[in-house]
């Protein structure tokens, strides 16, 4: 049974960071595709046309497979556990930090919403009504390192019986708060350049 937890694990690892790569990369197509809207004909349709091509494919190809490896190994690796003496059960309270395994499934959950409004937001810029400026895409591209961050942490300690929620709370506050004031750094340096 050890074997079976361990090959499991081993493609949940691989979903996940194929999952999150597709998800940075994808909505980094979003950026370059609304930049591309500022541009004079034939340019502007030429990129606009190759990045439509480029988003789909990242969403069909690498998104959406990474994401039911993920989910399809996570939760086999959870009935092992519910089903086998010899594998623990994170779902137990006897496991780990209470919680952390229902708090890494809820955060998979919003994850999994944020990648369905990607899909979303791949229609709406193709009807061109999409209201994200080029910024804000920058700043949505960076939601899934939050729930890279929050995931592992929440794992690794979860799992350990070391989570403190509150610790956890203010990190990934304090980590989102930098990531936006890099943001708004990056921003008014690239206007000054151009």
């Amino acid at each position: 049974m050890t074997y079976t937890l361990l090959f499991f694990k081993a493609l949940h690892v691989v979903g996940f960071v194929a999952w999150f790569a597709g998800l940075f990369y994808l909505v980094r197509i979003f950026v370059y595709y609304r930049e591309a809207g500022d541009k004079q004909e034939p340019d502007k349709g030429i990129l606009q046309e190759q990045f439509g091509l480029m988003q789909w494919r990242v969403y069909k190809i690498i998104c959406n497979p990474a994401m039911m490896i993920t989910w399809t190994a996570g939760l086999i690796m959870l009935g092992l556990g519910i089903f086998s003496p010899t594998i623990p059960n994170y779902l137990s309270a006897e496991n780990g930090t209470p919680g952390w395994m229902h708090l890494k499934l809820l955060l998979l959950v919003l994850l999994t919403g944020y990648h369905l409004w990607c899909k979303r937001i791949i229609k709406q810029l193709e009807a061109n009504t999409s209201k994200f400026t080029p910024f804000q895409f920058r700043l949505f591209n960076e939601l899934p390192t939050i729930f890279l961050i929050s995931i592992a942490y929440i794992a690794v300690y979860g799992k350990l019986g070391l989570l403190n929620y509150g610790y956890l709370l203010i990190g990934v506050g304090l980590f989102g708060l930098l990531i936006y004031r890099g943001a708004v750094a990056y921003k008014k340096r690239r206007a000054a350049i151009e």
